[in-house]
């Protein structure tokens, strides 16, 4: 899908608002060592909302075209067996994990957030909080229970080290899902220095194999649903349209095959999450482990219609240079007068979901999971395509800010093309939250971003992790003011965007 900015710009809605509420709440202890801090309760299954429609025309990445796997997809429910499940969400406490665990939870499941509050630390150590003031996860619990009816049990554990608790956890909670989140999710981050590249593929790479090789210790038939990201395919490498994970190939005897598609990662996280792929693979063909790996496009927008219920709900909203995702920094500027930093000519070209729709694809991989024996599902986690620089001139047409074209960071093409199957959400999903949806979107976030401004650091916008040091010193003149030898859109500057 290619953006009409001009037409998308008239047909943003008003804001959605937040609710505030303060009210109080009484925590159950646990049954796991005195760190685990835990509260639970229980209440009837919650059937779920009909997909969302717009009544606007937009084309589908997919087309239209019917998906062909290895099971039909045609029959997908959100709750495939109406029954609740117990779910275990792996990194519950991010930007991810946390609406979908409220998400869940609302739908009727019950869920343990487990997380070791690395990317707070991770805020420490850059100097640069959320903009959004999120609060300690016991606090988030209690609002939850008290304004949202359920209660969620958290968990404190560092699934890439403490491998003997995660086994313990698995055979105590015995879920039938866990959903994996707990890895280093900035791709800037992950580049930033050698330090930061070791930790990161330790904690990916190391944390999903704990992860595997504890549901295969704990003798427990769970389906594991991890969130991956589109950047596995590459970008414009696939000579066309690229598929759900199997590339269909013709072997030198003449026979067809369909082959896990080609990795090529565009840094070391990236490449952590090519590596997930590969134990995927051998772990769901040696001992017949469920997993569905869901391939994520950008996610943008803040909240949800569960974290909007209480501001000690709110989910976090990062606008940094190394975490900050790039719709989301582009309407966190506009909001504060400070122009878009496009990199390169913004001719990259990306795919993107809304938060919202992330909680729902993710319910829907949960209640519709492979057969056991059945080969690793791979979903497309997206919405939407579009071009960075048509993002920055559709914003700027709404606000009147200022586009200023920074040298990149990145090691990567200045342009390219993307067209990408997402044919199995979509007969399920019907359409997703558009960026030129009528729901306010947009308004949401720039809301968030005036009544919490004064949070923001203004130079942590600017980049500061680089790909190598041609990166490096390249981008040495950027600056935050419209730079005054910007190259003209389409030249060959070096190109990119965060992810």
């Amino acid at each position: 899908l290619r953006l009409d900015h001009a037409s998308m710009a008239a047909k943003l809605a008003t804001m959605a608002a937040m609710v505030t509420t303060s009210v109080a709440f009484m925590q159950t202890p646990t049954l796991l060592p005195a760190r685990f801090s835990t509260s639970a309760s229980s209440s009837s299954f919650l059937s779920s909302p009909s997909p969302r429609s717009t009544p606007f025309s937009t084309q589908r990445l997919a087309k239209g075209r019917k998906a062909k796997c290895a099971r039909s997809m045609g029959d997908l429910a959100m709750m495939a067996d109406g029954k609740a499940k117990k779910i275990i969400v792996l990194g519950g406490d991010g930007f991810c994990g946390w609406p979908t665990s409220l998400h869940l939870s609302s739908q009727g499941h019950d869920v343990v957030v487990v997380d070791n509050l690395s990317r707070r630390n991770i805020d420490i150590e850059m100097g640069c909080d959320s903009l959004t003031p999120i609060q300690h996860p016991e606090i988030r619990l209690k609002a939850w229970e008290e304004v949202g009816g359920r209660a969620m049990r958290f968990v404190n554990l560092d699934v890439a080290k403490e491998y003997d608790l995660l086994v313990q956890l698995l055979k105590q909670e015995k879920p039938d899902a866990v959903v994996h989140f707990a890895e280093q999710r900035a791709a800037p981050y992950s580049m930033k220095t050698s330090k930061t590249k070791r930790y990161t593929v330790d904690n990916n790479v190391g944390g999903t194999n704990n992860l595997l090789a504890a549901v295969v210790e704990s003798d427990l038939d769970i389906h594991v649903v991890h969130l991956g990201t589109m950047g596995v395919y590459g970008y414009g490498t696939s000579g066309g349209e690229i598929p759900e994970g199997y590339l269909k190939v013709t072997l030198p005897d003449g026979n067809p095959k369909e082959i896990l598609h080609p990795a090529y990662p565009g840094s070391v996280y990236h490449a952590t999450k090519c590596l997930d792929a590969l134990l995927f693979q051998f772990y769901n063909k040696n001992d017949q482990i469920r997993v569905t790996d869901l391939h994520q496009g950008i996610v943008w927008g803040t909240n949800t219609p569960q974290t909007i219920k209480d501001e000690r709900l709110i989910n976090r909203f990062d606008y940094d240079g190394d975490y900050g995702t790039v719709l989301n920094r582009f309407l966190m500027q506009s909001a504060m007068g400070v122009p878009l930093t496009v990199y390169g000519t913004g001719g990259q070209t990306r795919a993107f979901i809304h938060i919202r729709d992330t909680c729902r694809c993710i319910e829907a991989a949960i209640n519709n999971p492979p057969n056991k024996g059945e080969r690793v599902e791979i979903f497309n986690q997206v919405a939407e395509t579009a071009r960075v620089r048509d993002l920055a001139k559709m914003i700027q047409v709404q606000t009147g800010c200022e586009v200023n074209y920074l040298n990149n960071p990145r090691n990567e093409d200045a342009e390219n093309e993307l067209v990408v199957s997402n044919n199995k959400f979509i007969n399920f999903l019907g359409d997703m939250i558009r960026l030129e949806s009528q729901e306010g979107l947009f308004d949401e976030v720039q809301s968030i971003t005036s009544t919490y401004k004064h949070r923001c650091i203004k130079e942590k916008i600017l980049p500061a992790s680089f790909w190598n040091k041609r990166t490096a010193a390249a981008c040495a003149d950027n600056t935050l003011e419209v730079m005054k030898a910007n190259a003209p859109q389409g030249e060959k500057k070096l190109g990119g965007v965060f992810m």
